[in-house]
Protein backbone atom coordinates (compact mmCIF):
# COMPACT_ATOMS: atom_id res chain seq x y z
CA UNK A 1 0.00 0.00 0.00
CA UNK A 2 3.14 2.35 1.01
CA UNK A 3 4.85 1.63 -2.05
CA UNK A 4 1.43 2.49 -3.93
CA UNK A 5 1.21 5.99 -2.25
CA UNK A 6 4.55 6.66 -3.57
CA UNK A 7 4.11 6.01 -6.62
CA UNK A 8 0.90 7.93 -6.87
CA UNK A 9 2.75 11.23 -5.37
CA UNK A 10 5.69 10.65 -7.94
CA UNK A 11 2.76 10.76 -10.45
CA UNK A 12 0.96 13.88 -9.05
CA UNK A 13 4.77 15.54 -8.54
CA UNK A 14 5.60 15.33 -12.07
CA UNK A 15 2.21 16.45 -13.58
CA UNK A 16 2.28 19.42 -11.26
CA UNK A 17 5.11 21.37 -13.03
CA UNK A 18 3.16 21.16 -16.32
CA UNK A 19 0.09 21.80 -15.35
CA UNK A 20 0.53 24.64 -13.31
CA UNK A 21 3.22 25.98 -16.44
CA UNK A 22 0.10 27.14 -18.14
CA UNK A 23 -0.93 29.24 -15.37
CA UNK A 24 2.68 30.91 -15.24
CA UNK A 25 3.39 31.19 -18.73
CA UNK A 26 0.32 31.87 -20.39
CA UNK A 27 2.26 33.56 -23.45
CA UNK A 28 3.26 29.51 -24.38
CA UNK A 29 -0.28 28.84 -24.85
CA UNK A 30 -1.06 31.58 -27.38
CA UNK A 31 2.46 31.04 -29.51
CA UNK A 32 1.69 26.90 -28.93
CA UNK A 33 -1.33 27.23 -30.00
CA UNK A 34 -2.31 30.14 -32.41
CA UNK A 35 0.81 29.75 -34.90
CA UNK A 36 -0.12 25.89 -36.14
CA UNK A 37 -3.74 27.15 -36.82
CA UNK A 38 -2.34 28.93 -39.67
CA UNK A 39 -1.01 25.78 -41.43
CA UNK A 40 -4.28 24.18 -40.60
CA UNK A 41 -5.95 27.21 -42.30
CA UNK A 42 -4.05 26.99 -45.52
CA UNK A 43 -4.88 23.04 -46.17
CA UNK A 44 -8.65 24.51 -45.14
CA UNK A 45 -8.27 26.87 -48.32
CA UNK A 46 -6.48 24.77 -50.21
CA UNK A 47 -9.53 21.91 -50.00
CA UNK A 48 -11.98 24.63 -50.34
CA UNK A 49 -10.25 25.88 -53.75
CA UNK A 50 -10.32 22.45 -55.22
CA UNK A 51 -14.56 22.00 -53.86
CA UNK A 52 -13.22 19.19 -51.94
CA UNK A 53 -16.20 17.29 -49.92
CA UNK A 54 -16.49 19.31 -46.81
CA UNK A 55 -15.33 16.13 -44.84
CA UNK A 56 -11.54 16.90 -45.79
CA UNK A 57 -11.62 20.19 -43.93
CA UNK A 58 -12.97 18.07 -41.07
CA UNK A 59 -9.64 15.65 -41.78
CA UNK A 60 -7.43 18.97 -41.78
CA UNK A 61 -9.01 20.01 -38.22
CA UNK A 62 -8.86 16.32 -36.54
CA UNK A 63 -5.53 15.95 -38.41
CA UNK A 64 -4.40 19.23 -36.36
CA UNK A 65 -6.02 18.03 -32.76
CA UNK A 66 -4.03 14.90 -32.67
CA UNK A 67 -1.06 16.50 -34.30
CA UNK A 68 -0.43 18.85 -30.73
CA UNK A 69 -0.71 15.53 -28.98
CA UNK A 70 2.24 13.83 -30.97
CA UNK A 71 4.35 16.96 -30.90
CA UNK A 72 4.19 17.19 -27.21
CA UNK A 73 5.42 13.27 -27.28
CA UNK A 74 8.43 14.44 -29.17
CA UNK A 75 9.15 17.42 -27.10
CA UNK A 76 7.89 17.06 -23.97
CA UNK A 77 8.33 13.24 -23.59
CA UNK A 78 10.73 11.55 -26.02
CA UNK A 79 13.75 14.27 -24.85
CA UNK A 80 12.47 14.95 -21.58
CA UNK A 81 15.44 12.52 -19.95
CA UNK A 82 17.87 13.61 -21.96
CA UNK A 83 17.41 17.12 -20.84
CA UNK A 84 17.40 15.97 -17.28
CA UNK A 85 20.99 14.62 -17.76
CA UNK A 86 22.06 17.32 -19.02
CA UNK A 87 20.48 19.98 -16.23
CA UNK A 88 21.53 17.45 -13.50
CA UNK A 89 18.80 16.14 -12.43
CA UNK A 90 18.32 12.97 -13.81
CA UNK A 91 20.57 11.82 -11.28
CA UNK A 92 17.94 12.36 -8.57
CA UNK A 93 15.20 10.13 -10.56
CA UNK A 94 17.57 7.52 -10.75
CA UNK A 95 17.79 7.81 -6.36
CA UNK A 96 14.46 7.90 -5.96
CA UNK A 97 12.65 5.06 -4.51
CA UNK A 98 9.59 5.26 -6.88
CA UNK A 99 8.91 3.35 -9.71
CA UNK A 100 11.00 5.31 -12.63
CA UNK A 101 7.43 4.52 -14.98
CA UNK A 102 5.79 6.29 -12.41
CA UNK A 103 7.89 8.84 -12.97
CA UNK A 104 7.22 9.51 -16.36
CA UNK A 105 3.76 8.72 -16.23
CA UNK A 106 3.34 11.78 -14.34
CA UNK A 107 5.08 13.68 -17.12
CA UNK A 108 2.63 11.85 -19.67
CA UNK A 109 -0.16 13.12 -17.54
CA UNK A 110 0.30 16.60 -17.28
CA UNK A 111 1.67 16.93 -20.50
CA UNK A 112 -2.39 15.58 -21.97
CA UNK A 113 -3.57 18.08 -19.81
CA UNK A 114 -1.81 21.09 -20.88
CA UNK A 115 -2.01 19.39 -24.81
CA UNK A 116 -5.67 19.13 -24.87
CA UNK A 117 -6.44 22.96 -23.93
CA UNK A 118 -4.40 23.68 -27.25
CA UNK A 119 -6.29 20.48 -29.07
CA UNK A 120 -9.47 22.12 -27.56
CA UNK A 121 -8.40 25.36 -29.27
CA UNK A 122 -8.03 24.05 -32.91
CA UNK A 123 -11.27 22.30 -32.30
CA UNK A 124 -13.37 25.51 -31.43
CA UNK A 125 -11.89 27.30 -34.58
CA UNK A 126 -12.57 24.36 -36.93
CA UNK A 127 -16.04 24.43 -35.37
CA UNK A 128 -17.10 28.20 -35.15
CA UNK A 129 -14.87 29.59 -37.99
CA UNK A 130 -14.60 27.12 -40.86
CA UNK A 131 -18.03 25.23 -39.81
CA UNK A 132 -16.63 21.92 -39.87
CA UNK A 133 -19.62 19.67 -38.98
CA UNK A 134 -19.18 16.43 -36.77
CA UNK A 135 -21.22 13.81 -36.53
CA UNK A 136 -20.36 11.30 -34.03
CA UNK A 137 -22.03 7.86 -34.83
CA UNK A 138 -20.88 6.45 -31.85
CA UNK A 139 -19.60 8.22 -28.92
CA UNK A 140 -18.41 5.37 -26.75
CA UNK A 141 -16.13 4.15 -29.42
CA UNK A 142 -15.16 7.46 -30.46
CA UNK A 143 -14.05 8.25 -26.85
CA UNK A 144 -12.11 4.37 -26.72
CA UNK A 145 -10.23 5.04 -29.85
CA UNK A 146 -9.29 8.38 -28.26
CA UNK A 147 -8.02 7.44 -24.96
CA UNK A 148 -6.21 3.91 -26.50
CA UNK A 149 -4.80 6.27 -28.88
CA UNK A 150 -3.47 8.89 -26.63
CA UNK A 151 -2.29 5.65 -23.73
CA UNK A 152 -0.11 3.77 -27.10
CA UNK A 153 1.16 7.62 -28.07
CA UNK A 154 2.71 8.46 -24.83
CA UNK A 155 3.31 5.16 -24.13
CA UNK A 156 5.45 5.14 -27.49
CA UNK A 157 6.83 8.63 -25.75
CA UNK A 158 8.37 6.69 -22.50
CA UNK A 159 9.97 4.12 -24.46
CA UNK A 160 11.51 6.80 -27.00
CA UNK A 161 12.67 8.73 -23.86
CA UNK A 162 14.58 5.77 -22.21
CA UNK A 163 16.44 4.93 -25.60
CA UNK A 164 17.33 8.79 -26.17
CA UNK A 165 19.07 8.46 -23.58
CA UNK A 166 20.50 5.49 -23.74
CA UNK A 167 21.61 5.76 -27.73
CA UNK A 168 23.67 9.13 -26.14
CA UNK A 169 23.23 11.27 -28.91
CA UNK A 170 21.23 14.85 -28.96
CA UNK A 171 17.97 14.54 -28.88
CA UNK A 172 16.50 17.56 -30.42
CA UNK A 173 18.21 15.97 -33.80
CA UNK A 174 16.02 12.83 -33.01
CA UNK A 175 13.11 14.94 -32.72
CA UNK A 176 13.11 16.79 -35.72
CA UNK A 177 14.25 13.32 -38.01
CA UNK A 178 10.94 11.72 -36.45
CA UNK A 179 8.49 14.90 -36.65
CA UNK A 180 7.94 15.93 -40.44
CA UNK A 181 7.79 12.10 -41.97
CA UNK A 182 5.29 11.13 -39.14
CA UNK A 183 3.07 13.82 -40.35
CA UNK A 184 3.03 12.25 -43.97
CA UNK A 185 2.75 8.56 -42.56
CA UNK A 186 -0.10 9.18 -40.28
CA UNK A 187 -2.06 10.79 -42.85
CA UNK A 188 -2.36 14.29 -40.86
CA UNK A 189 -4.39 15.48 -43.47
CA UNK A 190 -5.67 13.05 -46.13
CA UNK A 191 -7.08 9.47 -45.20
CA UNK A 192 -4.11 7.38 -44.50
CA UNK A 193 -5.70 4.66 -47.23
CA UNK A 194 -4.25 7.11 -49.76
CA UNK A 195 -0.45 5.64 -49.16
CA UNK A 196 -1.66 2.07 -50.44
CA UNK A 197 -1.94 -1.08 -48.28
CA UNK A 198 1.81 -2.03 -47.38
CA UNK A 199 2.55 1.68 -46.88
CA UNK A 200 -0.64 2.23 -44.64
CA UNK A 201 0.07 -1.05 -42.84
CA UNK A 202 3.76 -0.37 -42.00
CA UNK A 203 2.60 3.06 -41.07
CA UNK A 204 0.63 1.25 -38.67
CA UNK A 205 3.12 1.07 -36.26
CA UNK A 206 2.25 4.89 -35.06
CA UNK A 207 -0.42 5.14 -33.14
CA UNK A 208 -1.46 8.41 -34.32
CA UNK A 209 -2.23 6.41 -37.40
CA UNK A 210 -5.09 4.29 -36.90
CA UNK A 211 -6.44 6.89 -34.19
CA UNK A 212 -6.86 9.27 -36.85
CA UNK A 213 -8.40 7.03 -39.27
CA UNK A 214 -10.51 5.40 -36.72
CA UNK A 215 -12.09 8.92 -35.27
CA UNK A 216 -12.30 10.18 -38.46
CA UNK A 217 -14.48 7.23 -39.70
CA UNK A 218 -16.52 7.77 -36.60
CA UNK A 219 -16.83 11.14 -36.88
CA UNK A 220 -17.46 11.41 -40.52
CA UNK A 221 -19.69 8.52 -41.68
CA UNK A 222 -19.13 9.56 -45.01
CA UNK A 223 -15.77 8.69 -44.76
CA UNK A 224 -15.36 4.98 -44.39
CA UNK A 225 -15.22 3.91 -47.84
CA UNK A 226 -11.93 5.74 -47.26
CA UNK A 227 -10.85 3.37 -44.30
CA UNK A 228 -7.90 1.79 -43.71
CA UNK A 229 -9.64 -0.85 -41.16
CA UNK A 230 -12.95 -1.23 -39.17
CA UNK A 231 -12.56 1.27 -35.76
CA UNK A 232 -12.60 -1.39 -33.88
CA UNK A 233 -9.82 -3.52 -35.11
CA UNK A 234 -7.96 -0.84 -34.93
CA UNK A 235 -8.97 -0.41 -31.58
CA UNK A 236 -7.91 -3.78 -30.60
CA UNK A 237 -4.22 -3.05 -32.85
CA UNK A 238 -3.92 0.27 -30.76
CA UNK A 239 -4.54 -1.79 -27.43
CA UNK A 240 -1.86 -3.95 -28.43
CA UNK A 241 0.45 -1.21 -29.39
CA UNK A 242 -0.14 -0.14 -26.08
CA UNK A 243 1.05 -3.13 -24.09
CA UNK A 244 4.06 -3.32 -26.35
CA UNK A 245 5.02 0.39 -25.89
CA UNK A 246 4.73 0.26 -22.20
CA UNK A 247 6.25 -2.94 -21.39
CA UNK A 248 9.01 -2.13 -24.16
CA UNK A 249 9.86 1.04 -21.63
CA UNK A 250 9.63 -0.59 -18.63
CA UNK A 251 12.16 -2.63 -19.95
CA UNK A 252 14.11 0.09 -21.05
CA UNK A 253 14.10 2.12 -17.97
CA UNK A 254 15.09 -1.00 -15.96
CA UNK A 255 18.66 -1.27 -18.30
CA UNK A 256 18.83 2.53 -17.38
CA UNK A 257 18.79 1.80 -13.81
CA UNK A 258 20.79 -1.39 -14.10
CA UNK A 259 23.19 0.08 -16.68
CA UNK A 260 23.57 3.37 -14.10
CA UNK A 261 24.01 0.93 -10.86
CA UNK A 262 26.54 -1.22 -11.68
CA UNK A 263 28.41 0.48 -14.74
CA UNK A 264 28.53 4.11 -14.19
CA UNK A 265 27.27 4.77 -17.35
CA UNK A 266 23.58 5.51 -19.14
CA UNK A 267 25.10 4.31 -22.77
CA UNK A 268 23.76 1.56 -24.14
CA UNK A 269 26.27 -1.58 -24.09
CA UNK A 270 24.35 -4.73 -25.19
CA UNK A 271 27.93 -7.01 -24.58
Amino acid sequence: MNTVLLNLRAIRGRAYPRIVGLIREPSWIFWETVLPLLSISAFIYVYRSLNAPPMYEGFVVLGGVMTTYWLNVLWSMAAQLYWEKETANLQLYLAAPMSKMSILAGMAFGAIISTTLRATTILLLGIFVFHVKFVISSPLLLLLVFVVALLALYGMGMLFASLYLMWGREAWYLNNLFQEPVYFLSGQYFPVKALGTFLAAAASIIPLTLGLDAMRQILFPESIPWGFLNPWIELGILSVLTVIFLVAAKYALDRIEYLGKTKGTLTMRWQ
